[in-house]
């Protein structure tokens, strides 16, 4: 790519653009130092002061000072027009820019919009940045873009499951706390237990609240469980806790409060920094103000409601077999889709930026649609899976892996990276659940074997943490599975290599013995032909 930016200054031979050859003309020359073109090549003539050159000649002489320089590149641009159209690429574009040159890759490394790939993805990070001496903020985040799409990987490793046992009945609902790694846990048995997620070791459970608990949700200030008698139970965060929530101590008015508004059994929850929500097969979502435990708003469905998903001004929520798109501060219904699938739509989830939704439902399918606009917000399904054979309870979403659990005892996972760039635009808004199996997407890996229903599944770094009928919950462990994966392909590479050595030495070896063949089958050669020799030699003696 060239960019026609400055005069050319140098002397000597210059490139000429196409249009001169083209359009030749008279030019007024006021330089020493002419250039001849002849069959699209140049050369200097070595006329002094000529005054003009006839438009018939056959040579068309050009100053050189009167030459664009049109060899210039484009890291010759300034580096704010560079970063300007670094801004339209994505990461993968972006790291091959940075290595095409070294200033490249100081524009590309230190680009600010490595920061928004990380939120785009996986939103506010768990921990601070870390920013070395003399390193700008933004190479930090590239560094950490980096680190977790490399973590990404570990979900196709091998792995180790943890088995936690402590509740007596089924259990109902699962979240992970990831900044803290911890893990809560609630069911049939009504108690509502804390879990160190690395450990696997119980930390805490609380007394029973009195019913069963469909319902759980957390962040580092507030945890909140809902009950099927229509209660939401919240413990405020104990400052000096380690793990935040006295589950143990008796009932505290300081520390612990339940509200009562809902009229049926509460079946999600969800926090943000401002708002509590919950629904419930009321067929309503009600909106909290987290300070002051008061009711904001009401959100009414035709239909119970199984979960909700809040994002930024809007809230999606499933209801009987529909899927919902609302906003928070007017109340109003912002889109609907009345059959996604065949049966009730049991469990959601949606990505960091709200872009993608995600639904599972008594059918076994998963369902991926992108949501556009605001005020006039619209849906159209991306991509279908159908990895069950019974409905799907719940899903979990970190990018770019999905996680589903379902009623058959299993746990798909789902790549979507390869769907979002191959996405196409041509399919139109989703209007029904009608499945067409030509576009039916297959999921990247299975964990099976449990034989019972599995009712949540939580999603963290390198962990997937499951609770079912059985009232077991189980971790599995994906640590450990790129160091595997190394250990695996080094040892791969040393046999390998022990392979080669081997097969050098043997081709050697070969190549010796048969040179030794060689020799000994010439020595052979050299005596017969020596007793030959000797045997005319005799022969003519006596002859002779």
């Amino acid at each position: 790519m060239a960019f026609q930016l400055q005069r050319a200054t140098e002397s000597g031979k210059k490139v000429i653009p196409k249009n001169c050859l083209d359009n030749p003309s008279t030019v007024k020359l006021g330089s020493d130092q002419v250039l001849s073109i002849k069959n699209g090549n140049t050369e200097s003539l070595g006329i002094e002061n000529p005054q003009s050159v006839s438009k018939s000649s056959p040579e068309v002489g050009i100053s050189s000072e009167v030459l664009l320089n049109y060899s210039r590149s484009f890291v010759d641009l300034p580096p704010a027009l560079i970063s300007e159209i670094l801004n339209y690429l994505d990461p993968k574009g972006l790291g091959i820019v940075s290595c095409v040159n070294t200033s490249l890759y100081s524009l590309a490394s230190e680009h600010h919009v490595w920061k928004d790939f990380y939120y785009e993805r996986w939103g506010h990070p768990i921990t601070s940045v870390d920013v070395r001496p003399g390193y700008p903020d933004e190479q930090s985040w590239k560094k950490r873009f980096e680190e977790r799409e490399f973590h990404s990987k570990t979900f196709m490793g091998r792995y180790s499951m943890d088995t936690l046992y402590g509740h007596k009945e089924a259990v109902r609902t699962v979240f992970v706390l990831v900044s803290k790694k911890l893990v809560f846990t609630s069911g049939y048995d009504q108690v509502v237990r804390m879990w160190d997620m690395e450990e696997g070791l119980s930390i805490a459970s609380s007394r029973p609240l009195g019913c069963t608990i469909r319902a759980v949700a957390a962040d580092t200030k507030l945890l909140v469980a809902g009950g099927t008698d229509g209660f939401i139970h919240g413990w405020n965060v104990e400052d000096g806790n380690p793990h935040l929530f006295d589950l143990r101590a008796p009932n505290n008015q300081n520390t612990e409060f339940r509200v009562w508004e809902h009229q049926g059994p509460i079946t999600c929850l969800a926090l943000d920094i401002c708002k509590m929500y919950s629904g419930s097969w009321d067929m309503t979502i009600r909106i909290w103000d987290r300070s002051s435990l008061k009711c904001l708003k009401v959100l009414v469905h035709n239909d119970w409601v199984w979960n909700l998903v809040p994002h930024d001004t809007t809230i999606g929520s499933t209801a009987g077999s529909g899927v919902y798109i609302w906003d928070t501060d007017s109340g109003c219904l912002l889109a609907r889709i009345s059959s996604a699938h065949a049966g009730n739509t049991y469990s959601l989830a949606r990505s960091h930026t709200g872009k993608l939704l995600f639904t599972g439902g008594e059918d076994g399918s998963i369902h991926m649609f992108e949501v556009t606009g605001n005020t006039k917000c619209s849906i159209r399904r991306i991509a279908t899976w159908i990895p069950h054979t019974g409905s799907v309870y719940s899903l979990a979403f970190e990018f770019p892996w999905l996680v589903s659990a379902s009623s058959d005892g299993r746990i798909s996972l789902i790549d979507v990276r390869k769907l979002l760039l191959k996405a196409s635009r041509t399919e139109k808004a989703f209007k029904g659940n009608y499945l067409d199996q030509k576009n039916v997407e297959p999921p990247q890996r299975m964990l099976h074997g449990f034989g019972s229903n599995l009712f949540s599944v939580g999603i963290g770094l390198d962990r997937i943490v499951c609770g079912g009928e059985d009232g077991v919950v189980r971790i599995w462990n994906f640590s450990q599975a790129l160091e595997i994966e190394q250990r695996i392909q080094s040892m791969k590479g040393s046999r390998l290599e022990n392979r080669m050595r081997r097969m050098k030495l043997k081709i050697e070896m070969s190549g010796k013995g048969s040179q030794g063949e060689q020799c000994s089958v010439a020595a052979k050669k050299n005596q017969t032909s020596s007793d030959k020799k000797g045997w005319h030699s005799k022969r003519r003696q006596h002859i002779y």
